[in-house]
């Protein structure tokens, strides 16, 4: 199975909270939409069925099943070119019901955070998502360690509440 399929097969299960922490300034570069984004191409907010896709789908159906899904972002400023279209690209994250938040990485300092990327849902199923040093995805690991359960959860409630609302936050480029 897929990476992407267990992490959608974990949100379809999903009751009550879907936590996501990303902590990387780049992720899959060699993405057809981010060449496409570098070419100039952009989503239009008015033409939903051009950027509307199965993941907005699962993320809106879980939020009408009451779940809660929110995703954090601790980022490196100046952001770089992959963070600025991960921020051009979140708007149907937000449409479908998810709340996004960006932490500058100065900010994160005193934070304990995890080695890695995770997803962790209804608190207690944890998805480490592994990646290459190039940024591509490599794996989904389930880990059913308390602590390490404990620590992520820790750490991106304190990521959440010093993070800025999606809507706000206002990127420092160079």
């Amino acid at each position: 199975m897929t990476p992407a399929k267990r992490i959608d097969q974990a949100l379809h299960r999903c009751r009550r909270s879907a936590l996501h922490l990303e902590m990387r300034d780049g992720y899959m570069l060699d993405d057809p939409d981010y060449d496409a984004w570098k070419a100039g191409h952009r989503l239009d907010p008015a033409d939903r069925d051009s950027w509307w896709r199965p993941w907005l789908q699962n993320i809106a159906d879980a939020v009408a099943r009451g779940v809660k899904v929110r995703r954090a972002r601790i980022v490196s400023e100046p952001i770089s070119e992959y963070i600025h279209y991960e921020y051009d690209i979140t708007f149907p994250n937000v449409q479908a019901g998810e709340e996004v938040r960006w932490l500058p990485r100065r900010q994160a300092t005193d934070i304990a955070l995890p080695g890695n990327d995770f997803w962790l849902f209804d608190g207690d199923l944890l998805l480490i998502n592994h990646f290459s040093g190039s940024g591509d995805w490599i794996d989904v690991e389930h880990v059913t360690d308390p602590a390490a359960i404990k620590l992520c959860a820790e750490a991106f409630e304190a990521v959440w509440r010093r993070a800025i609302p999606h809507d706000q936050y206002q990127p420092v480029v160079s």
